[in-house]
């Protein structure tokens, strides 16, 4: 196998882009900020703020505490309930797919540049970093689905139908996109970049050496050697001064 590890500097800098943007999707993925609910009623959620994520609803409140404390109440969300909005739905099963179809791209890509390096001999390089390319451009899509949902849901100013144990109110009097849809959206660009760059990959084009025969080697088609050619003898003039001095 011929040396490849010249030609792969772009994608081992797309397999540290693939990483990062797959450990942003896990850290969105567990972040409670992607919509953040600003209530008018501040008796119950008395910062004024809650935060809606795929996972968990949660408001600070001093209600259950000292006035001088507060304290962070936090209610699940499952698939299962009725209340739960299909984009919020959509998150907890495309995240959760997106980050195992990510961990397998950079599996494939670990292996692909292990190959590359170490100089793996009848290894199939560039369909390895193709594979790698589109499970990276596959994972960056199902994450992308439910941030955009969510991030209509937030610009149009959808509700959610929570039940009356969550204390949140029926409706917010505005609400805007978290941090946590701002992660995601930064791991899945990425995600993007590194699975086209995956996907470029090529194998360098091998130089066609022609090397001439040797002269002693050439045969004619008559399957006889060619004489060498005769070599001239240039004999130049005596010199009469140097055969004197012999005489002597």
């Amino acid at each position: 196998m011929m040396y490849l590890a010249h030609t792969a500097h772009a994608q081992f800098c797309a397999l540290w882009m693939s990483s990062v943007g797959w450990t942003l999707t896990a850290v969105a993925m567990g972040l409670i900020q992607w919509r953040i609910w600003r209530v008018s009623d501040m008796e119950i959620i008395t910062s004024g703020e809650a935060w809606v994520g795929i996972w968990r609803v949660c408001f600070n409140s001093h209600t259950d505490v000292t006035p001088s404390f507060q304290i962070m109440h936090c209610r699940d969300i499952s698939l299962t309930e009725t209340f739960t909005p299909p984009e919020i739905g959509a998150g907890q099963v495309l995240l959760l797919l997106s980050l195992l179809t990510g961990l397998c791209g950079n599996a494939g890509g670990v292996y692909a540049m292990r190959n590359v390096y170490f100089g793996i001999k009848d290894s199939p390089v560039r369909l390895v970093f193709f594979i790698t390319g589109v499970l990276c451009l596959l994972a960056a899509a199902m994450s992308l689905i439910p941030l955009v949902w969510n991030i209509n849901s937030v610009v149009t100013n959808q509700t959610i139908k929570f039940p009356p144990e969550f204390q949140m109110p029926s409706a917010p009097t505005s609400q805007t996109v978290g941090c946590g849809i701002g992660v995601g959206m930064v791991g899945s660009v990425l995600m993007i970049f590194s699975g086209i760059v995956f996907c470029t990959y090529r194998l360098p084009v091998r130089s066609q050496l022609r090397t001439q025969p040797a002269l002693s080697q050439a045969v004619h088609l008559d399957c006889t050697v060619p004489a060498r050619p005769a070599l001239t003898i240039m004999r130049g003039t005596d010199n009469p001064a140097f055969e004197s001095h012999e005489h002597l």
